[in-house]
């Protein structure tokens, strides 16, 4: 693991801070470059997820690397604000191997910990501005941030009982028919409050046909500890573009360009 703060193990964050996971190849982008440093509008993917970050108040960043990990630190090194601790996930193991990968850097993080993927420009400040103010209303160990989608063809759908609780997150492909009409689903933004992330990290399993550790797993395991965990549709329909291959790149692009970015 590398590091580009000076921390000492006795300081202690009691701000919020983030896990950009950004560790992946891309290998469906027919690129060489680390999928967080193909451009949209002209900059590196990742300079739009923290700026957002930034943005909205969370100034403790750090990034999980692994393919060209060099070139991301490098990249990301230039900001002029970068305040990045930078952690190797030297095998991807999945997204809660990612963080378990952080488990030093959060060990004295005593404010929460939001979770977000590097390749998801089109992450919103406000979306994360309200989850973090709902968090700090109702101090759950886990609140999604989530999004009703009018098409949420092969996303894993938001379970709540009658009564309007998160009871779960069911993927597409193991969803009953019932299930399948829902519209709220998972974005892969989890704020935690961080005791509670890295108790349920160390409880994780790899015990499926990837042999990964995924975080989903977390919500259910602290679900079923009984600790609270929420699910907030906060997130707006921009944000459900995700970038896994060229066509959707452009489709990103294009978009952002319209929203003004460019």
């Amino acid at each position: 693991m590398t590091s580009s703060s000076e921390s000492g193990p006795a300081d202690s964050f009691a701000g919020p801070c983030a896990v950009v996971l950004a560790a992946g190849k891309g290998t469906r982008m027919k690129s060489d470059l680390p999928k967080v440093l193909c451009p949209v509008v002209d900059r590196p993917m990742i300079h739009f997820v923290i700026d957002a970050l930034e943005k909205a108040g969370i100034h403790r960043q750090i990034v999980v690397v692994g393919y060209e990990a060099d070139a991301v630190k490098k990249e990301l090194g230039s900001r002029p604000d970068s305040n990045i601790d930078f952690v190797l996930q030297a095998e991807q193991l999945g997204t809660g191997h990612a963080v378990q990968c952080c488990r030093e850097q959060l060990e004295h993080q005593s404010g929460p910990t939001i979770v977000v993927a590097g390749d998801s420009p089109l992450i919103q400040p406000n979306s994360l501005q309200t989850l973090l103010n709902h968090f700090n209303q109702t101090n759950p160990a886990l609140l999604l941030g989530t999004l009703k989608k009018d098409d949420p063809t092969g996303l894993g759908r938001i379970v709540r009982s009658a009564d309007g609780q998160f009871t779960g997150i069911v993927e597409h492909k193991d969803a009953t028919p019932e299930q399948l009409e829902i519209c709220e689903v998972n974005m892969s933004t989890y704020l935690f409050n961080t005791p509670d992330l890295l108790e349920s990290l160390g409880r994780l399993k790899n015990d499926n046909a990837q042999a990964e550790y995924y975080l989903t797993d977390c919500a259910r395991l602290l679900y079923e500890a009984g600790r609270p965990v929420e699910a907030l549709p906060a997130l707006q329909p921009c944000e459900s573009l995700s970038i896994n291959n060229p066509d959707e790149l452009r489709l990103v692009d294009e978009t952002m360009r319209k929203m003004g970015y460019a």
